[in-house]
């Protein structure tokens, strides 16, 4: 059952008014002929709401004054069924003035540009936002590290090279949708389709200064969503909706176009990278330039873009690096989180370059990035120290996945005067530039029978992480998994608070919250049966839903005698339901200097070798994807079934944004495709034959050293696709999304106009 699945008789319906353009004035909005429907109980339009932003406060949640991209919501109509707020909505008619248009990240960058937000020095943000006020730039993180000047004077080869590619959509099957009733107590219950439910709690009760501990966010399972319902938006508008008509049930549910347009997309970007090596391919030096575009409007995007500057460089180490990643604004639907959290975007244009380079240098692609793989003793771009637990073995994934790809046969294979096999390899890595004091709870309580309920604020989203935890609770406690049942739902109200289901991080922090519980389950459990035991704690064993004596397993209670408290056979009785509680908040984790970019930003670094094999044909530039191959070093692998389909899964995403999905814009901002029909991901079928692996580093501060695995997968995949495809064609692709006409355009050099 998701969001939209759940009906009720009072629910009244919300339809939306979106703008047709990219950027323009509203002039007036009209509401005389939607107002005369029968059954409108509300149209919201026109009115000045605060500003929201989570990490900048620059977006009325309902347009005032002016839209900025196109599919921005300028009214909001509620009605008695969607049939009859769809028929109002259609009926509003809006007045606009076009305003010229910034169409890319290049163009917001330009200092003639139209400015999108000429208040840009008056938003309320938090700490870590650098805006420009004047500009487009919504906020730059700086990296510099080492001294540039000499590592471009031990350069001997040199390579520079252009990248970019459009915003794209998440795509996932659930469209985004929530309700929002507001009680005669004041009390604010929302239904929503969140990654972060506990976010949309707090940022609620920040914006419209409601009393938080009132305000109640459920969220069942969630059909899909890859970071793109990690930021909040359709939750506003519910609540704006239930308060318009006087706290009555409300449900806004997207049709998949405004899924598209009007929530927040997939990142765009405009990169340029140098890189400077000797004459070995030892790297020296690294210069890089990231225009992300943010879209019309901050939210998490100011994220993004600080956590690509983070790890600018890709999984190799250089001694000397100059980066600056900047957010732009753009008149494009703005950006939330995508599966990798802009490091997919990243180390397309860094792997690109890595391969130019080894082609310069007449190497081999894995050569080069073995000989510059980062290892413990080296530190990042953000001048942490790694170590044997922090980060992974990158060396032994290149070999793994070299054996998996059969890379030895050789990276390039002519099938026939037409027809050409080409192997592309690429690396990859990540940490987690999450908040630094992110935590997570776990609750466990007991039935009679002694099974136990486990309580996570994680969200379910398809990662398989409260399958996991299962697995960990019995783990720790030795007892059979089927005794252990998870709450799958999440009600904030009485769920322990988990930060965001983001980042790989889910099984992390609730990981070692749920062992923490697990210790205060099993020191109760030792503290009532050493009462009836007539013993010390320290001579108990918990195992198999039982506690006994060390040295003699036949003196015990089993759980169901204790774990509701124990009764004596006078009647006496102690103890009581056993509940356990356990938190974890992330450790030493710092702020990111603004001027050079040092500081501590993640717990870890998990890297990623990866190979993709084409079929190309020279003739009319058309492809076939053969096989895909990823070895991630994840720590200890807990459950290799889930691991592995999570690794495909995001293989398939990177191969399917890298090769065909983008949107495509007008000249006056409009998204020209955003049906299923006409934005196209790979169907189930297309997929190639994905091989998987994993190499085992195990981290000493997770969960039985564990690494998170639902973002590795695709790291690699566009930047693999590109270099294969650029070694067939013989030519150097540096745009996404691969697709012939891209290709031929490339060839021919009449790709003006065309990006």
């Amino acid at each position: 059952m998701y969001i939209n699945d759940y009906h009720s008789p009072e629910m009244l319906h919300g339809a939306l008014v979106v703008s047709p353009l990219g950027h323009a004035k509203i002039k007036s909005i009209d509401v005389t002929n939607a107002q005369k429907i029968l059954g409108v109980r509300a149209i919201i339009a026109g009115e000045r709401f605060p500003l929201i932003g989570e990490e900048m406060r620059d977006r009325p949640p309902i347009a005032v004054d002016k839209v900025r991209y196109n599919g921005e919501v300028v009214a909001v109509v509620v009605a008695d069924s969607l049939f009859i707020a769809n028929k109002a909505a259609s009926l509003i008619k809006v007045k606009y003035e076009p305003l010229p248009v910034v169409n890319s990240p290049r163009e917001a960058f330009r200092k003639d540009a139209p400015l999108i937000h000429e208040d840009l020095g008056t938003y309320e943000k938090i700490s870590g936002v650098y805006p420009v006020p004047g500009t487009n730039i919504a906020s730059l993180q700086k990296i510099r590290k080492g001294n540039m000047e000499k590592g471009w004077s031990e350069s001997e080869i040199t390579v520079e090279a252009n990248f970019s590619f459009n915003p794209s959509d998440h795509a996932a099957m659930e469209t985004r949708c929530s309700t929002a009733e507001i009680k005669s107590d004041g009390t604010i219950v929302i239904s929503t389709t969140s990654q972060a439910p506990f976010m949309v709690k707090q940022l609620i009760g920040q914006y419209f200064n409601e009393n938080i501990g009132k305000i109640i966010v459920n969220t069942p399972l969630v059909g899909g969503a890859y970071g793109g319902k990690a930021s909040s938006q359709s939750e506003f508008l519910a609540y704006l909706a239930s308060k318009a008509v006087g706290g009555k049930l409300v449900k806004i549910a997207y049709s998949r176009e405004e899924d598209s347009i009007t929530a927040p997309c997939h990142i765009g970007l405009d990169a340029k990278i140098k890189l400077g090596c000797t004459r070995d391919g030892i790297l020296k030096a690294a210069e890089i330039i990231f225009l992300f575009d943010g879209g019309a409007y901050s939210d998490k995007s100011v994220d993004l873009s600080r956590a690509a500057a983070v790890d600018c460089t890709g999984p190799y180490h250089i001694e000397n690096t100059w980066c600056n990643s900047y957010c732009m604004y753009t008149n494009h639907p703005y950006a939330a989180p995508f599966r990798g959290f802009s490091h997919s975007e990243l180390l397309f244009a860094i792997e690109r370059t890595m391969d130019l380079l080894a082609q310069k240098l007449q190497m081999d692609p894995f050569e080069l990035r073995y000989k510059n793989a980062i290892l413990p003793g080296n530190t990042t771009p953000t001048q942490v120290l790694l170590n044997h637990s922090n980060v992974g073995n990158l060396k032994k994934c290149i070999d793994r996945v070299k054996e998996l790809a059969n890379w030895d046969e050789g990276q390039v294979i002519e099938i026939d005067e037409r027809f050409v096999r080409v192997k592309g390899a690429s690396c990859g890595w990540k940490t987690s530039t999450i908040d630094s004091d992110a935590s997570s709870g776990v609750i466990l309580t007991f039935n009679t029978d002694g099974s136990i309920n486990l309580m996570s604020g994680v969200i379910e989203i398809g990662t398989g992480t409260k399958t996991v935890l299962a697995q960990i609770l019995a783990e720790r406690l030795q007892m059979d998994v089927n005794q252990i049942h998870v709450r799958m739902e999440v009600n904030t109200q009485t769920t322990p608070d988990h930060w965001k289901t983001v980042a790989s991080r889910g099984t992390f922090m609730a990981g070692r919250a749920l062992l923490k519980a697990a210790d205060d389950v099993e020191k109760q459990l030792k503290d009532i049966a050493s009462c009836v035991l007539r013993c010390s704690p320290d001579d108990l064993v918990v195992a198999n839903s039982r506690v006994f004596l060390r040295d003699d397993p036949r003196v015990g209670l089993a759980f169901p005698e204790i774990v509701h408290g124990y009764k004596y056979p006078n009647g006496n009785a102690i103890g009581g339901q056993i509940i356990g509680r356990g938190n974890y908040i992330l450790r030493r984790m710092t702020n990111i200097d603004r001027e050079t970019g040092a500081g501590n930003p993640g717990p870890e670094w998990s890297v990623c070798a990866s190979v993709v094999e084409v079929e190309f044909d020279k003739r009319d530039f058309t492809y076939k994807i053969i096989r895909a191959s990823t070895v991630a070093d994840i720590g200890k692998v807990l459950n290799k079934k889930t691991a592995k389909g999570q690794v495909m899964g995001a293989m398939s995403m990177g191969l399917s944004y890298g090769g065909r999905e983008t949107f495509i814009f007008d000249e006056l901002g409009r998204v020209i495709n955003p049906q299923l029909r006409t934005y196209r991901p790979i169907h189930y079928g297309e997929n190639p034959e994905y091989l998987v692996d994993f190499i085992e580093t195990p981290q000493l501060d997770s969960p039985y050293g564990l690494r998170g695995v639902g973002e590795h997968g695709i790291l690699g995949m566009p930047a693999a696709l590109g270099n294969s495809l650029s070694i067939a064609a013989g030519v150097s692709l540096q745009h996404l999304p691969l697709i012939p006409e891209l290709i031929w355009r490339t060839k021919e050099g009449k790709l003006d106009g065309y990006l």
